[in-house]
């Protein structure tokens, strides 16, 4: 990989990480009911779209696999 690229990557990274300790700080500084909404804000959605995709997934699967059952019978 050129040492460019790598430079590059690097800095996005810390730009990244940067940003993301900022906002940790203002969250932990915030009276505590407003993280408490703002991380239900956040988590609530992201683990109903968790759930959804591992629903599709098991689904899916499961079609894939069939019933296991022997259909001439």
């Amino acid at each position: 990989m050129p040492a460019q690229r790598r430079g590059y990557r690097c800095a996005v990274f810390n730009g990244l990480a940067d940003w993301w300790d900022g906002v940790e700080l203002w969250l932990a500084q915030l009276p505590f009911l407003l993280q408490f909404v703002f991380v239900l804000a956040v988590l609530v959605p992201l683990c109903l779209l968790v759930a959804w995709l591992i629903d599709k997934a098991v689904g899916a699967l499961a079609g894939w696999l069939g019933t296991g059952r022997d259909r001439s019978s």
